[in-house]
């Protein structure tokens, strides 16, 4: 009994590990592992994104990001498309944190596991 509950401790943190929220903004569509469009307004989006100032702050699959300089630090590759067709994922930008979470949770797949 006492390593099932181990080896399901052990499980969980390696799939919560896997939750993308250090992102890195490429300069092609080609690299990303998501396409997200910006949207104007906060009813139009799968998720609500709100920009975090350190690191250890993002954490989870709740809208709370923290961008990185470099390719190799990031759990997910995103591109910005010009376009909201283009667009795996559409996010709206809030202003406090309490406000970031996701709108469609079909979508939330898209931040899972995407850390190569």
């Amino acid at each position: 009994m006492r390593r099932h509950l181990l080896c399901l401790v052990m499980a969980l943190m390696a799939v919560t590990s896997m939750q993308a929220q250090k992102v890195y903004s490429t300069a092609h569509d080609y690299q990303a592992d998501v396409k997200v469009f910006v949207v104007d307004h906060e009813y139009q989006a799968d998720l609500l994104v709100y920009r975090e100032s350190y690191d250890y702050q993002a954490t989870g699959n709740a809208g709370k990001w923290f961008f990185v300089s470099h390719d190799y630090q990031a759990d997910v590759r995103i591109y910005f498309v010009d376009h909201e067709y283009q667009a795996d994922l559409k996010i709206y930008f809030v202003s406090h944190e309490y406000q970031a979470g996701w709108r469609d949770n079909s979508k939330k797949y898209l931040l899972y596991g995407t850390k190569r």
